[in-house]
């Protein structure tokens, strides 16, 4: 069980400071990839021609698939491949992590030729009792991801649950 949490001003600084943005790409072929992946069937996710037809401008992206971080090298953490630093973050000095879940709001249309600056921040901390763990601290982040024409497209809201 995880000793007593106590969530410091430290911590509660790092709620609401938006992170740098990051550039994502959304390439055919990583629409296609990831379509197939997941095992994807529809013609609109790897035939541009299909996609069309469809209303599309491009290949949509496939529901979870938001484009991919560009690496550079130094900048970039080396297996995200987003960036190195995102932000203050929440140091807690907890060693152990449960993913508590994402939810994504599409509010537009993301297709291969599309460009996304990715912003993030801490949007809450919180501290719940678990009957297996013990106290968790649990982070809350928002992801906002805005395309080439200055239009947000999707927004994710995500926890990790840390004891």
């Amino acid at each position: 069980m995880a000793e007593k949490i106590e969530i410091t001003d430290e911590m509660q600084a790092a709620v609401g400071i938006e992170s740098d943005p990051w550039p994502y790409e959304v390439t055919t072929t990583s629409v296609r990839a990831f379509a197939r992946g997941v095992g994807y069937t529809d013609r609109v996710y790897f035939d541009v021609k299909a996609a069309r037809a469809a209303g599309y401008r491009s290949l949509p992206c496939p529901p979870t698939y938001l484009g991919t971080p560009v690496f550079i090298p130094g900048e970039s953490n080396d297996t995200f491949s987003g960036p190195r630093n995102s932000g203050p973050g929440v140091k807690h000095g907890l060693k152990n992590v449960l993913d508590g879940g994402t939810e994504t709001e599409y509010l537009a249309d993301i297709c291969a030729g599309d460009t996304l600056t990715v912003t993030s921040k801490v949007a809450d901390l919180a501290i719940r009792e678990s009957k297996t763990t013990g106290q968790m601290l649990i982070v809350t982040n928002e992801t906002t991801f805005t395309n080439q024409d200055g239009v947000v497209v999707a927004k994710q809201r995500g926890q990790g649950l840390f004891y």
